[in-house]
């Protein structure tokens, strides 16, 4: 078995909702659910060692739109949320993930080692991450909390506006250039992420706003569930010139397992064969070198595979890329390794 490291995933969001209602979200990761793509059981019993755990402000209930006779979609951006009711989610989020840890239920690793230690011992190894900075404000002071309870990774936006920037749109066939991208404040939270030593995450930011972080960061470039234009043409995915720019920073792109950033078509259909996974990984290895692609889940945020189903199926993409060719180093790169390098190049 190949031990992951994954770039992303909602299981927070998941648990979160469970403690709404009335759970244990303790309970429902540590002891193993029907629910999602995430526990802990399904979590070993797939490889599933560790991954970017999101802090992420939910929308209402934000459907996907229905293509039309075309094909087509184009879902309206969720409006922008209002900080303080967004600063209380993330923190009660927060509170979760520390509970999950004072349980052993999870590691919270804020150092590489750690996160190595976690793998060894089999513990799950979460690095907290913030999808959308609602919960930060202007003056950035949120920033230096979250980073000393243990944020490691943000993207300033999610798919709608806020004081930082610009998010791009569910929608295809889109390109990513659909807005503005940083505003004066979102270029000073990138600056205090390199100071702090926060990675920062371009997955659904603008295409201006990926050129406003690449121009201004001085840290490898990531987008860390985010998969091919050319080969999908959602305006979530990257185009050649945006993979260029990663692969001149050494940094890196994790696949993204949501059937519509993988298929062709981009319909929302868990009949997506793993070919179209490995076709998109064999892409992007091409244009940037096997050092800068790893994985990026989006388990308990999207559909994904039927095949792969959740977090325990997650060997049948590493089976799938070894078929195809891929040899265990490139592999152990491709699962985990890629991660680390990041996280050392940028972790202060």
């Amino acid at each position: 078995m190949e031990l992951v490291f994954d770039g992303h995933n909602d299981v927070l969001l998941r648990l979160w909702r469970t403690m709404r209602n009335g759970g244990d979200p303790v309970r429902e990761f540590a002891e193993g659910t029907c629910e999602g793509h995430i526990d802990g059981p399904r979590a070993r019993a797939g490889g599933l060692a560790g991954g970017l755990c999101a802090i992420y402000i939910p929308s209402g209930d934000l459907i996907l739109q229905e293509p039309d006779l075309n094909g087509h979609y184009v879902t309206p951006l969720a409006a922008p949320l209002e900080r303080t009711p967004s600063l209380d989610i993330a923190l009660e989020k927060f509170s979760i993930a520390l509970k999950l840890d004072r349980a052993k239920a999870w590691a919270i690793c804020r150092t590489v080692p750690e996160i190595e230690a976690a793998m060894r011992d089999g513990i799950f190894a979460c690095v907290l991450h913030m999808e959308g900075c609602e919960a930060i404000g202007h003056d950035l002071a949120a920033l230096d909390v979250f980073h000393a309870a243990g944020l490691r990774s943000l993207g300033p936006v999610w798919s709608r506006h806020n004081i930082f920037g610009y998010g791009v749109p569910f929608a295809y066939p889109m390109s990513p250039d659909t807005a503005p991208g940083l505003t004066n404040v979102g270029f000073d939270l990138v600056r205090a992420c390199d100071r702090l030593g926060i990675v920062i995450d371009l997955a659904h930011i603008t295409e201006k706003g990926f050129w406003d972080v690449a121009k201004t960061s001085t840290n490898p470039l990531v987008a860390s569930h985010s998969n091919v234009h050319a080969l999908t043409a959602v305006a979530r995915n990257l185009t050649d010139k945006q993979m260029d720019a990663i692969r001149e920073t050494k940094g890196l792109v994790g696949l993204n397992y949501a059937v519509t950033m993988l298929r062709p078509d981009a319909r929302d259909d868990a009949r997506t064969p793993l070919d179209l996974m490995v076709r998109h990984i064999d892409y992007m290895v091409e244009r940037m070198g096997i050092d800068c692609v790893a994985l990026g889940s989006d388990f308990d945020g999207a559909t994904v595979p039927e095949e792969i189903h959740d977090a325990a199926g997650n060997q049948k993409l590493v089976a799938a890329l070894k078929n195809a060719g891929y040899g265990q180093e490139d592999l152990i790169k491709l699962c985990r390794t890629n991660w680390l390098r990041i996280f050392s190049q940028t972790w202060r």
